[in-house]
């Protein structure tokens, strides 16, 4: 399937050979076959970007199909599972085989579980730093190498307002949110010499599976119809009392991923409908 080369991402010109690096891109979303890590992926589809799907939903190929077919993109298509080092680097490495490179990577890819502290259970705990935190450092170090060779590069971790305050009963969703903005920073600070970028994007609450499953066990634990737990619970963290869009977020990696934001760089950028300003 041929890639949309002639085409340049809405916030690319195609005025210097710095700019016209971008196209013709290969990105790796992970998480990327259902919720908000496919509505990015739409967004960098919709730009021409070579694509890597990754996820555990068994119609994972197809689901990357589907896209690259309606885009008319190439697309590769990997089940590496997170908390396995080993499927990572290999995802990584295959995606390179296929496409020559890598040049913007999204850790999208996360689990959360709610519970106190003290019933809150070892394994989840391992799980969830696993995940959100440990995979994400697994992730930029395969494609670091690369990114250097080639003096060009984005990471963007989907952290989550989380990552900026707290809330109670999360303790390892919080942990790790904050981690990977701490792991940002520092690799923001690694990369510039070589034209690396690395920024984290915090969303308020969106309306994904593992949103809807959190209002699901509020609703059981608190015996209380859904529609009052986000009124009471999720949408009460923002002033502005919407979920935050899926498309907005997209939107805004792909303006990260953009020769325009060549100079932005270790930041945590809110997308929370005020949550953080309180």
């Amino acid at each position: 399937m041929k890639n949309r080369a002639d085409k340049s991402p809405d916030y690319l010109a195609s005025s210097s050979n710095e700019e016209q690096r971008f196209n013709s891109s290969t990105i790796l979303i992970t998480g990327s076959t259902s919720g908000l890590g496919l509505e990015i992926a739409k967004e960098f589809a919709k730009n021409g970007y070579s694509i890597i799907f990754n996820g555990l939903e068994s119609d994972g190929q197809n689901i990357a199909n589907a896209i690259g077919e309606e885009f008319n993109i190439n697309v590769y298509f990997s089940a590496a599972n997170m908390l396995i080092p080993s499927e990572i680097y290999e995802m990584v490495n295959e995606g390179i085989g296929k496409f020559g490179k890598i040049d913007v990577l999204i850790n999208n890819a996360g689990v959360q579980h709610v519970s106190p502290i003290e019933n809150f259970d070892t394994e989840k705990w391992n799980e969830i730093i696993g995940v959100n935190l440990t995979a994400a450092f697994h992730l930029s170090k395969a494609v670091w190498q690369g990114m250097k060779e080639n003096k060009m590069g984005r990471i963007i971790n989907i952290a989550s307002a989380h990552a900026l305050v707290a809330s109670e009963y999360k303790a390892a969703y919080v942990a790790s949110k904050h981690g990977l903005v701490g792991l940002t920073k520092t690799l923001a600070l690694e990369g510039a010499p070589y034209g690396i970028t690395v920024n984290a994007i915090c969303p308020g609450y969106v309306k994904t599976p593992l949103v809807e499953k959190q209002i699901t066990q509020l609703s059981n634990s608190h015996h209380i119809p859904e529609n009052e737990v986000i009124e009471k619970f999720i949408l009460n963290k923002h002033p502005i009392k919407k979920f935050v869009n899926e498309e907005s977020i997209g939107k805004l990696a792909l303006f990260l991923a953009s020769h325009a934001a060549s100079m932005i760089t270790g930041t945590a950028i809110p997308i929370d409908g005020g949550w953080v300003a309180q």
